[in-house]
């Protein structure tokens, strides 16, 4: 019987422990609060993360990581983007060289601007790192709603075998060589879906937001190429797809983040709120960050750091976002919709 180890047992590692356990793996499911754990082993039920959703018997969780990770094939880190360098400095004692690792978490590493899967290789040089992604929200994966997500790696054949282990009747997943795009693609969306939601909380409309998504999609093209990303990897599942979702549905937290911003509460009291990691906070402020490095123009980014971290209005700037007209950008529309022209 295939082992698998989920390391994190918040809402989307346990919505993937429980999809993985349906297939009759057996998986183990590690938390490193004591208290989760026991909710979850005295309830078969994770009621702080993932509430109404029954944990099959296959699924064993553990506080112990030496007892997680012994005898799995697959490793599944389903922890935040800040906390993937650490967790994984405590799994390297533990892990062998044989041992697939594939990343859940969507962002990117402050101060050394890294994609995760390059954090994940520095901690543990000796194995295969891939990434699982895509517009999947973890309640919905729960209850087996229909998903589509991408992974991606250095290997096909190890890609396809992960494709095969992942894959359920109603989880499809996809595979794509581009692993910069699929990463950079699950990190950025986040920032435009805190400006959609932004939107959303000043009350405006269908309009707004749909233009603010496709501009944000565009941005993120552009930073995605500056990095090596494939262009046609955003227009894809893990680009436009995730920003759809993100940027539409209340079970994103950057959305729901984005409204309360937009109704006029401070940062800090928003993350109370929302009482989880909302990812796209520190995505914004590194994006920012690396646009300056590279000059790469990123309007929407830009607003949303100055609400973020400079206190500025958030009305006054999500109007900019919407109005924008400076001459290059508008320059640079016209020639990616209207090149054909004479």
């Amino acid at each position: 019987m295939l082992k698998i180890a989920v390391i994190g047992a918040g809402s989307w590692g346990t919505a993937i422990a429980t999809s993985l356990g349906k297939k009759e793996y057996e998986v183990s499911l590690w938390h490193r609060r004591e208290e989760i754990i026991n909710n979850i082993k005295e309830k078969r039920e994770n009621t702080k993360y993932l509430p109404g959703i029954t944990i099959d018997e296959n699924i064993h969780p553990t506080v112990n990581l030496e007892e997680a990770l012994i005898d799995a094939e697959v490793i599944v880190l389903a922890v935040s983007s800040q906390a993937v360098r650490n967790v994984c400095e405590s799994l390297e004692p533990y892990v062998n060289s044989d041992q697939i690792i594939v990343n859940l978490a969507k962002g990117l590493e402050a101060d050394t601007y890294l994609r995760l899967s390059q954090v994940i290789n520095e901690v543990l040089p000796y194995n295969e790192v891939y990434v699982l992604s895509g517009p999947s929200h973890a309640e919905e994966v729960a209850k087996g709603i229909p998903t589509t997500v991408v992974v991606s790696g250095e290997s096909r054949e190890k890609s396809e075998y992960l494709q095969e282990v992942f894959s359920t009747d109603t989880f499809r997943v996809y595979t794509n060589p581009d692993i910069v795009g699929v990463e950079l693609g699950g990190a950025l969306k986040n920032i435009i879906a805190l400006g959609a939601g932004m939107s959303d909380g000043l009350g405006y409309g269908d309009n707004s937001k749909a233009a603010l998504m496709t501009r944000g999609i565009v941005e993120i093209s552009r930073l995605g190429k500056v990095l090596g990303a494939k262009s046609e990897s955003f227009a894809g599942l893990t680009g436009i797809g995730d920003l759809i979702v993100t940027c539409t549905s209340m079970h994103s937290r950057n959305r729901r983040a984005g409204i309360l911003l937009g109704e006029g509460k401070p940062l800090e009291d928003v993350l109370k709120e929302i009482g989880m990691v909302v990812e796209g906070i520190n995505a914004t402020k590194i994006a920012y960050q690396i646009s300056n490095l590279y000059h790469c123009d990123m309007p929407i980014t830009t607003a949303i750091y100055n609400v973020l971290y400079e206190n500025a209005d958030v009305k006054e700037v999500v109007n900019d976002m919407m109005t924008r007209k400076k001459k290059n950008e508008i320059e640079e529309i016209n020639s990616l919709y209207y090149h054909g022209w004479k």
